[in-house]
């Protein structure tokens, strides 16, 4: 049995795996999407996000089998969010990873980075064609907010996760 996975941050020699994860993880997809040569030349620059996210890696014995970025709060993002919500973005695994509990590992990381960083909640864009990412965030805790723009024709929506309720906040001095 292969040995569990460690989590651990992006290092700039992880950009073609990471990159190669993306595409290998949205390429199920392929037919949703109505410009995939599009949206492949998007994901595949998930690497990039380092510039702006932390970003976390997965791996397995020494394979970069997963990714994602955190964008905390008060940095820029994309104007479907709130500037000072942190963000998930673009939650990777390998198909020949799944079912081994790193899509939720990195998920709650990016939630504990939250809760580092004082936010009442956390959010991220999904889609239903996502079918295994959107019921895993619904059992974590995420909730539909609204909608995003579509991309390529595929339907977005806005979800969050509430890490503290407001009431229970410091007030500003």
């Amino acid at each position: 049995m292969a040995s569990p996975f460690q989590l651990r941050a992006f290092r700039s020699d992880d950009a073609d795996a990471v990159n190669a994860v993306a595409i290998a993880a949205f390429a199920e997809f392929r037919a949703e999407y109505g410009d995939w040569p599009t949206v492949s030349r998007n994901v595949d620059k998930m690497a990039a996000l380092a510039r702006s996210a932390e970003v976390i890696v997965a791996t397995v014995d020494g394979t970069v089998a997963g990714a994602v970025g955190y964008v905390g709060p008060n940095i820029e993002k994309q104007e479907w969010f709130e500037r000072e919500w942190p963000v998930i973005r673009m939650l990777v695994v390998l198909p020949e990873y799944r079912g081994r509990g790193i899509g939720r590992a990195l998920t709650e990381e990016c939630v504990r980075r939250a809760r580092r960083d004082g936010a009442p909640l956390i959010a991220l864009h999904t889609t239903p064609i996502m079918a295994v990412a959107l019921p895993m965030y619904e059992r974590m805790g995420f909730e539909y907010l609204r909608a995003a723009p579509d991309h390529s024709g595929v339907p977005y929506g806005i979800y969050v996760k509430r890490l503290a309720p407001l009431e229970n906040r410091a007030a500003p001095r």
